[in-house]
Parts: C-alpha cells; sequence; structure tokens
C-alpha cells in the first residue's frame, strides 16, 4: 500500500486529502465502506462485490481524514495492454465537487505507470456524460447490470 497526501483546491476552497491505492479489497477496507453505501445502500445493486475485488488495485481518497471516495484498476483480459477502471464511487456530499475527476486521475496514472495504453469503463448511463468530459468514447449499445442501464466506454492514454 502507498498513499500521496495532497492539498485539493476544490470548489469548496483548499482541502487536506490523502489518496491511498492498495492491491486487493481487504487491503483498504474503506473502499468496501463507501461501495456499500453507495452502490448497495443507495442504488439498490446485490452483486457488488467479486473476485476481481481481490486482485485489483484499489483506491480511496480521504478528504480531511473521510474516505470520500473510491474506485479499481484491473486488467482487461480481453484486449493486452489494455485496463479497466471500475466501481467508481463518491459518497452523496462529495458529489459535484470536482473529486470524481480528482480519483479517475490518479486510477489513470496508476494505468500508465503499470504500462496499460487504454482504459475502459462499464459507465452507468446517467453518468456517461462525466466519462465523456475526460476523453472516453462509448463503444457499442447499452445492456444493463443487473437493473441498470451501462455503456462501455474506452479512452486511449
Amino acid at each position: 500500500m502507498w498513499s500521496n497526501k495532497f492539498i485539493w483546491h476544490s470548489r469548496q476552497g483548499d482541502r487536506q486529502c490523502e489518496e491511498k491505492f492498495a492491491r486487493g479489497i481487504d487491503m483498504l477496507p474503506e473502499a468496501r465502506q463507501i461501495r456499500e453505501e453507495v452502490f448497495v445502500r443507495e442504488q439498490g445493486f446485490k452483486n457488488e462485490f467479486d473476485e476481481t475485488d481481490k486482485t485489483a488495485w484499489h483506491c480511496v481518497i480521504f478528504v480531511e481524514g473521510r474516505a470520500a471516495a473510491t474506485g479499481r484498476l484491473y486488467s482487461d483480459k480481453s484486449r493486452p495492454f489494455a485496463a479497466s477502471i471500475g466501481r467508481v464511487a463518491v459518497i452523496e456530499s462529495e458529489r459535484g465537487t470536482g473529486l470524481g475527476s480528482l480519483l479517475m486521475s490518479g486510477l489513470e496514472a496508476l494505468a500508465r505507470d503499470k504500462g496499460y495504453e487504454s482504459i475502459s469503463v462499464s459507465a452507468q448511463c446517467r453518468v456517461k456524460d462525466f466519462y465523456r468530459s475526460r476523453g472516453y468514447t462509448e463503444e457499442g449499445e447499452e445492456y444493463l447490470d443487473e437493473f441498470c442501464p451501462h455503456i462501455l466506454m474506452r479512452k486511449i492514454l
């Protein structure tokens, strides 16, 4: 596990942050807590945790000591030199502050450091404009993940 402490110049002013990365969700239990809050309790997903959680790189951003955002990075087995980012979640009180972009920047930097050339994300359709704003483009048709419409999006690094 490693971490970076920094001052985030957010839309709400300067805030002390720490970004932590670890391989395997058990090494970073706050990732599980945020996902349970956002995906299970708020959005009603049932199958939130999977085998990928054991080997993926997880990132949690702490804002002024409070776990506020998480996401994971793992190899995209369908393409060489490609990664996937998933389970991107920001707690409700931090949405709209730019924290999601900060999280994605950290995960994309990790992907570059690991030698990946592209990243895909299975985006909830309701937030695909967020990913578009970060340079991701849609591929294929919409599909359901549990009950929620998603679309595959990809970015070349």
